[in-house]
């Protein structure tokens, strides 16, 4: 594979495996790490699903430097095909739904499974180092986390805790309940096999992502945001800590890729903040729109911080601040005639 040269003029050898490219924060990572020079194998679902692969084809570079994999998590030969060859593994394929008749099949079955089956094939085939896309709801809520105490990467989900608040939960609500439950059982797993395997790896755990999309249909997030800008009422008290940028998150995988200093969790918010205070920001930003404020400051336990993602921020990563978000992810789902 012949060499080219990034921004910064380095010479770039590296072919990276992205699973779940076709994705809202899977797609901006091919997309920045095409400009960087790699050389990337790209998972998507369906490959004659031009929804899943036009948008990635149409990426500068992608002509030479991107090839597309049709990935089943659950098998492993499809897995080990579109890794063989890797130096590096961004795993980001895991179930992402706000509508599940079966949230045990599909949902969990398939994050932990999957990325057990994606681990082994990194470590089989000889990739160097593995960035795990976990999430902020692998870390909470815990109700035995000090209650003047700002979250932070030593916090973990009680999983139990998250399938009994689902039991009394509306529908969007118990379906992000869910998502918790398989964030944290498919981290603690992947945690479980590095340690056993001597596998490298770090991980990401993002709040909720917003920002522009670069693939065509809207992503569980942004149809949350869509709700919130109808007039819905919502109530994520229980999972929510705060968003961020999707150009962040992708950015920040790579910083965590090219740093082997970075270890362990890595916290991935612009602030830590409540569910109030995103649903009234927006409120304020966007008073064209119905969106329903919150009047009670709940919950006790999320103290308010700025800066929270304090080991990305010494990596070098800045993060966009919440208006700007807001605005760029609004202003794309205007451009799309979604509202």
């Amino acid at each position: 594979m012949s060499s080219t040269v990034d921004n910064g003029g380095a010479a770039r050898r590296d072919l990276v495996c992205v699973t779940g490219g076709s994705g809202f924060i899977g797609s901006w990572l091919v997309r920045l790490l095409l400009d960087r020079g790699y050389t990337v194998h790209a998972t998507v679902k369906n490959l004659d699903d031009e929804g899943e692969t036009k948008h990635l084809q149409g990426l500068a570079g992608a002509d030479t430097r991107l090839r597309l994999f049709q990935l089943d998590l659950l098998d492993p030969d499809s897995v080990r095909l579109a890794i063989d060859g890797a130096r590096g593994v961004f795993h980001l394929a895991s179930p992402v739904t706000l509508q599940t008749e079966d949230p045990e099949k599909e949902l969990l079955e398939p994050a932990v499974k999957g990325t057990l089956n994606v681990l082994r094939a990194a470590k089989d085939c000889g990739a160097g180092r593995v960035v795990l896309m976990s999430s902020q709801g692998s870390m909470l809520p815990n109700p035995d986390w000090p209650a003047d105490k700002v979250i932070d990467e030593d916090c973990w989900a009680d999983a139990e805790l998250l399938k009994k608040l689902q039991a009394c939960a509306d529908l969007s609500s118990a379906l992000q309940l869910w998502y918790g439950v398989s964030k944290t059982l498919a981290e603690k797993a992947a945690w479980d096999f590095a340690a056993e395997e001597g596998l490298q790896m770090v991980v990401i755990n993002p709040g909720m992502v917003l920002g522009p999309m670069l693939s065509p249909s809207v992503n569980a997030s942004l149809q949350l945001l869509l709700q919130l800008l109808a007039g819905e009422r919502l109530d994520l008290t229980d999972v929510y800590i705060g968003c961020v940028d999707v150009r962040n998150v992708a950015h920040s995988m790579i910083v965590l890729y090219e740093n082997p200093s970075a270890q362990g969790r890595h916290l991935c918010l612009e602030s830590i903040e409540r569910f109030v205070d995103f649903t009234n920001n927006i409120a304020d930003l966007h008073p064209e729109y119905r969106v329903q404020r919150i009047l009670e400051d709940k919950p006790d336990w999320v103290v308010r911080a700025k800066d929270p993602s304090k080991k990305l921020i010494d990596l070098g990563v800045r993060f966009t601040p919440f208006d700007k978000t807001i605005s760029d992810t609004v202003g794309y789902l205007r451009s799309k005639g979604l509202i």
